[in-house]
Formats: structure tokens, C-alpha cells, sequence
């Protein structure tokens, strides 16, 4: 090896008087160099040292040139090639370029053209650094930028359920059960961390549409009329509309239609051309469950024997078949310790 000032190491695979020509003059010109006279040795030498670029004769002896033409852009990415080959053929030019080398010169060698190419290969190398560094540099600030916002947009879900559960004693505890629930029910069923996030956000914030609604109305011991029903099922809407500027479009989805059934029969709500998601129908179930096995103003809750055959009954009117499947596999101790949290 002989070290030189310019920035940018060169490793020579050549096995040709040639090459010292070549490693002597690039010496000369300041670079640090090194020599490799087969195929291994050039291997051996990318093991040891970060190289730049490596000039590699496609003709070494005893070596298929292509194969390690190939081998090297695979193992070594971080290394630029240059190609060497006294061929002139165009089909063999094109196809080192298709394979990675990022220039191909013809021997005999012009000394002047081969710096002339390692200057190019090396100043293209340096754009591209300061090109990911730059990107890198925007990736970090939007990282921090999401970041943020996530934090912000959590707080303002702690904040909207902690009003709702603030005003309304039977909602005290209810969406962070569902949210549980549906979190229990999204793993079962495969969900992805993103697919996840948003379920549980939407669980959390399905009923906060309720901050709206006359809480004599929501708390009333006996049966509802017509009219009353109609205004407790606008918290769907008014939802919504309380989250609409920091939710996306699946939690939206989980708030505006958690009340639908899976057969469609519930006459004061309507799809507006929208696909129910499964994260909306887990959540359906989770707040229907929570419902049936707490106390409610009107009556004591079921039993949760009683509530699992209520759900196993409404599988595939009321709720959707799968998410049914999935949610009794939850182990019964693990759902009397979801649905007791608070």
C-alpha cells in the first residue's frame, strides 16, 4: 500500500506488467493504493480496508471477471468499480454496466483517462454523500416533527376521554376497557403496530362524541324513546367532528360507525359510500361486551357467561363473524381482568 494526500482509496486488481504502470503514476498523483493480483487477494483486501473504488481488470487469470465483477458490487456497495478489458465489444460494455461498474475503459491503458475516470467516479460519490446526508438531515427533522405531533395528538385523546369520563359516571373507565379489548382482539387476529395504533386511538375516542349529548338523557334509568335514542346515537357524528382535524381516516371510520351492525339493520346511520373497517367492527364488538357487563342506569350487569353467548348469538348480524372467532379465544380469566380494569 502507499499512501497518498488526495482523498479516496483505489485498490488495482490487475495481473499484468500493466498495472504498475498504472500504480505507480496514480502514487504519483497522490492517491493511496493498493494492489490485488487475483480475484481472492482483491476480496482479502476489501475485507481488510474501506476502499472508494476498485479497478478491476474483467481478464485476471484464472478468474470468471463477470462473477466478480458481480460479487464485489454485492458484497463491497460502499465501493465504486471501474472496469478494465482490452475487449471493445458493446455487448460486453453494456453488460458491466448492467452489473454495477460504474465505468469500463479499454486497454491499453490512457493513463490521463483513467484519472480522468477515478476523479468523476469520486466526485459523483461525493454528491451522493452529501445528498443522504441531506436526506438523512430532513428524515431526522421529520422524525422529530412526527414525533411531536404523535405526543400532542395523545395528549389531546387523554384529555377528550378524561372530560367525557369526567361527566358521565357510566362512561368512567368504559373506553379505556374497549380499548383494551380491541387492542386483545387486534392480536389475535394479525394486526399490524400501525393497523394497531389506530384501532386503539379510535377505541379510545369512539364515545367522546357523548361530551355533547344531554347527560339526563344518557343517564336515564328507564327505556328510551324514539327521540331520545336518536339523540344519544348523534355522538357518532359530533365525534367525529371533535377529532376530525388531529384523527386520520380509520379512526374517524371507528368513531362515526361503531354502532353499525354487521347486517347493516340500524336504520339511523348510513354508510355515506364508505367500506366499514375491521378495526370499526373489533371495535363494535369490544364496546358492545364492556356494555353488557357493566352496570348500566337501567339494569345490573351480565354475568360474563351470559354476555359470551349473547356475542356467540349476534355472530353475523350484530357483529362480524371473524372478529366473533377471534374474541373467543380470549382466555376468560384475561377477559374478567379486561373487562374489570379501570
Amino acid at each position: 500500500m502507499t499512501k497518498g494526500d488526495k482523498s479516496g482509496s483505489i485498490l488495482i486488481v490487475e495481473d499484468d506488467e500493466q498495472a504498475i504502470e498504472l500504480y505507480t503514476r496514480l502514487v504519483s498523483e497522490g492517491y493511496c493504493c493498493f494492489e490485488a493480483h487475483s480475484g481472492p487477494k482483491a476480496i482479502e483486501r476489501l475485507n481488510a480496508d474501506p476502499i472508494d473504488i476498485t479497478i478491476l481488470d474483467m481478464a485476471i487469470q484464472n478468474t470468471s471477471g463477470t462473477e466478480l465483477l458481480q460479487s464485489l458490487v454485492q458484497k463491497y456497495p460502499n465501493t465504486a468499480i471501474i472496469a478494465t478489458s482490452d475487449t471493445v465489444v458493446p455487448n460486453v460494455v453494456i453488460h458491466c454496466m448492467k452489473n454495477g461498474a460504474q465505468d469500463y475503459i479499454i486497454k491499453p491503458f490512457d493513463i490521463e483517462s483513467v484519472i480522468r475516470s477515478i476523479e468523476e467516479v469520486l466526485r459523483k460519490r461525493q454528491i451522493e454523500s452529501m445528498l443522504k446526508a441531506y436526506q438523512a438531515g430532513l428524515e431526522g427533522k421529520v422524525s422529530e416533527q412526527a414525533k411531536r405531533i404523535r405526543e400532542l395528538f395523545l395528549h389531546s385523546i387523554d384529555a377528550l376521554v378524561t372530560a367525557l369520563e369526567a361527566k358521565d359516571a357510566y362512561t368512567a373507565g368504559h373506553s379505556r376497557r374497549v380499548y383494551q379489548i380491541a387492542l386483545t382482539i387486534s392480536q389475535l387476529m394479525g394486526f399490524t403496530a400501525e393497523e394497531s395504533d389506530d384501532l386503539c386511538w379510535g377505541a379510545l375516542l369512539h364515545d367522546v362524541g357523548k361530551i355533547a349529548i344531554d347527560p339526563r338523557v344518557q343517564n336515564k334509568p328507564g327505556k328510551l324513546s324514539v327521540e331520545e335514542y336518536e339523540q344519544i346515537m348523534k355522538h357518532t357524528q359530533i365525534g367525529q367532528r371533535i377529532v376530525k382535524t388531529i384523527a386520520n381516516n380509520n379512526i374517524l371510520n371507528i368513531i362515526k360507525y361503531h354502532h353499525t351492525r354487521y347486517d347493516g339493520k340500524v336504520a339511523s346511520l348510513t354508510l355515506d359510500g364508505e367500506e366499514i373497517t375491521t378495526g370499526t367492527r373489533i371495535v363494535t364488538l369490544a364496546d358492545a361486551f364492556d356494555a353488557m357487563t357493566s352496570d348500566r342506569p337501567y339494569r345490573k350487569a351480565f354475568p360474563i357467561e351470559e354476555a359470551l353467548l349473547e356475542v356467540k348469538r349476534c355472530s353475523g348480524t350484530q357483529f362480524d363473524p371473524r372478529v366473533v372467532e377471534a374474541f373467543l379465544q380470549i382466555p376468560s380469566q384475561l377477559l374478567i381482568t379486561l373487562i374489570s380494569n379501570e
